[in-house]
């Protein structure tokens, strides 16, 4: 298998994130583009190729693709999944699993014994600086892991219509940060959240939150603290902290040059940061099929699973039912 053919289900942002990483790698090619909204899929063929229809089937039973990544929307992952894990077909989804723990379970022993990998989209994993500084963490540069600080803020809230159906903050927009706080802390065992509206009147009526604190410890004492809001004027703001018995590691925000600028008015002035998730993750994306078709081809690789979906999801209902209560939610990732 030199050359994996990819089928795409789904042509919204995220699938042309994917669409335009599957043509900087020269071992993928774009094989099939779903959407239901047809007009959709001919764009994004239109700029990096690929058969276009409207109906899943079409990709998942062609007989022409070797791994499927499923970025449709989050109430059709289930069902897709299940076909694709049923047709052997190597898969990536994008996050979450569904919005439902129940309903994820339901696929939990399919998952399990797939003939063929099933990978979740948590691209931050594969951020160079982020996993820059985990290798270091995992090399012991700071000696015991004791304490990790994750902040991550939108530029903007979302549209109304997509806050609407999201599942809340914690399991759409903070569940990127609950795996990446796994994959510093594999076992966690407490979730304590608070939640605010500070800013949204939209957000507010829908019954949800636009800004977050989460508190998680780790079953050897290990501190996790989440601080999310769905507005940063500033830009897209992105940083990791790691705290240790013998130092500190910390990823700041990335702008689009290191040019500083000094005047009478401003010191180390610098460019804005970058202002949207598709620019300050698109090394993430790309890095994260290139570990997708290591998976797809069996060799070793660094591609979270099943599981961690779930875990992610775990934790968020955790926080969600937290931040409800004003209680601490014992959990277990492992189980």
């Amino acid at each position: 298998m030199d050359q994996l053919r990819i089928g795409l289900i789904g042509a919204g942002r995220i699938s042309a994130a994917h669409a335009k990483s599957i043509d900087e790698l020269p071992e993928l090619t774009l094989q099939r583009v779903c959407d239901p909204v047809v007009e959709n899929a001919e764009r994004l063929a239109a700029l990096y190729g690929g058969t276009v229809s409207s109906d899943p089937a079409d990709v998942l039973g062609a007989g022409d693709v070797d791994a499927v990544i499923i970025a449709s929307p989050t109430p059709t992952h289930v069902d897709l999944l299940n076909t694709a894990i049923a047709a052997g077909l190597p898969t990536l989804c994008e996050k979450p699993i569904d919005l439902d723990l129940a309903r994820v379970d339901s696929l939990r022993a399919a998952a399990a014994a797939a003939s063929a990998p099933v990978v979740l989209g948590f691209n931050r994993r594969f951020d160079p600086h982020f996993a820059g500084l985990h290798r270091r963490v995992t090399a012991g540069d700071i000696g015991r892991l004791e304490q990790l600080a994750i902040t991550s803020r939108d530029p903007a809230p979302a549209p109304r219509a997509y806050i609407e159906s999201s599942g809340g903050i914690f399991r759409d927009m903070t569940i990127h940060d609950f795996d990446m706080a796994r994959f510093f802390v594999p076992d966690i065992v407490e979730v304590t959240a608070r939640g605010a509206n500070q800013f949204s009147d939209d957000i507010r009526e829908l019954g949800d939150f636009d800004a977050v604190v989460v508190v998680l410890s780790g079953a050897d004492g290990e501190q996790i603290t989440i601080t999310n809001s769905r507005r940063a004027v500033y830009g897209y703001d992105q940083r990791l902290e790691a705290f240790g018995s013998d130092g500190l590691l910390t990823v700041g925000n990335i702008t689009d040059t290191a040019v500083r600028h000094w005047s009478g008015t401003a010191v180390e002035s610098l460019e804005p940061y970058q202002n949207f998730f598709l620019e300050r993750y698109a090394d993430a994306y790309r890095l994260e099929l290139q570990e997708f078709a290591k998976a797809a081809r069996g060799e070793p690789n660094r591609a979270p699973g099943f599981e961690d979906g779930r875990s992610a999801l775990v934790l968020a209902d955790a926080a969600e039912e937290s931040a409800r209560t004003g209680r601490t939610v014992r959990v277990s990732t492992n189980d």
